[in-house]
């Protein structure tokens, strides 16, 4: 059963990790546009609108943060985690406009160019902005994981993405800077336009697949994992098996074949014990529909149980449990 207290806590500290990502991405922000305003180099444009997408994108995710820690109601029986993904996905949409806008701008200059200035500026104030992206792209990524907040993780790639994409701007500035060769600076925002395109790209991806309820198989793989080191003889099958992700939280379903004359209080108890199971590996936070099917003949041949009195078939072998075997809605049998 999921442990609503231990989940409120980690979103209060998902929406203040959020307040103070916006707060400091503003800061930033500013640094890079005055970079910019000294030097008219469209790279360095560039990098300040991405910049604008990082806070645009942090506003979204603290709204998509304090929408998702709203409780579940009958309208929303499975709750509000689900906007986590939305918010990703327009994330991912403004970055990969933004991307496009610059090419676009850089093939413009291209014909049209303007005159480079302090550009010593410039790369000091995007040395400085890098650094801070980096670490700050550091710690949303390992408290997405911690905190199992795709919101978070979104927000975290999109800084490292950003601190590599200065990273090249810097090289393009230094030698801009070294060379006089200012031709460099459209070439550079095109590279710079691509690659935010593709992290976009990559962001909208993410967002499509978790609102489409698509298969997590590295959350599946680990479900799996505690499944086969955990089983015990009297689940004589399991199939059927869905996991699907709803914010920081799991929903899973699936089908437990025991044997055909327990009783209605040993089912029960079972079924609460591979629910037990499951949230102390993922910290309390998983919902599971469990549809308990008995056992038929066929299942036999994969049934541990060596002293069952009115086993009709011999065993032949134990069944490994894996993605492609479980997802099947169907029994094992040999």
């Amino acid at each position: 059963m999921i442990d609503q207290d231990q989940i409120a806590k980690e979103n209060r500290s998902k929406i203040r990790i959020m307040r103070w990502i916006l707060l400091l991405g503003s800061v930033l922000t500013i640094g890079k546009f005055v970079a910019w305003f000294l030097t008219h180099s469209n790279a360095v444009l560039t990098d300040a609108l991405e910049s604008i997408i990082n806070i645009l994108a942090a506003a979204f995710g603290l709204f998509s943060l304090v929408y998702a820690a709203r409780p579940k109601d009958e309208n929303h029986p499975y709750g509000h985690g689900k906007m986590e993904f939305l918010a990703v996905g327009f994330e991912g949409g403004l970055i990969f406009f933004a991307g496009g806008g610059m090419i676009l701008k850089a093939v413009y200059n291209a014909y049209h160019p303007q005159h480079l200035e302090h550009l010593n500026t410039g790369i000091w104030i995007t040395s400085l902005t890098a650094i801070a992206n980096y670490f700050m792209g550091k710690f949303l990524i390992r408290k997405g994981k911690i905190l199992q907040s795709s919101t978070l993780s979104a927000d975290g790639i999109h800084l490292i993405s950003d601190t590599y994409s200065s990273i090249v701007l810097l090289a393009g500035l230094l030698v801009m800077q070294f060379s006089g060769a200012h031709w460099i600076d459209t070439g550079l925002t095109i590279v710079l336009g691509a690659y935010i395109l593709v992290v976009g790209y990559r962001l909208l991806r993410n967002s499509l697949g978790g609102l489409m309820d698509e298969a997590d198989f590295v959350k599946l793989a680990e479900v799996i994992e505690v499944l086969n080191k955990e089983r015990i003889d009297r689940w004589i099958d399991i199939h059927n098996l869905r996991v699907v992700k709803y914010g920081s939280s799991l929903h899973i379903d699936a089908h437990l074949s025991l044997p055909w004359y327990d009783d209605l209080q040993s089912t029960h108890e079972q079924v609460k014990n591979l629910e037990k199971l499951i949230n102390n590996h993922f910290g309390n936070r998983v919902e599971l529909f469990i549809h308990t099917d008995p056992c038929i003949p066929v299942s036999c041949t994969v049934c541990m149980l060596h002293d069952c009195k009115v086993r009709q078939k011999e065993f032949v072998r134990k069944v490994e449990w894996t993605s492609m075997n479980l997802l099947k809605n169907q029994p094992h049998s040999f």
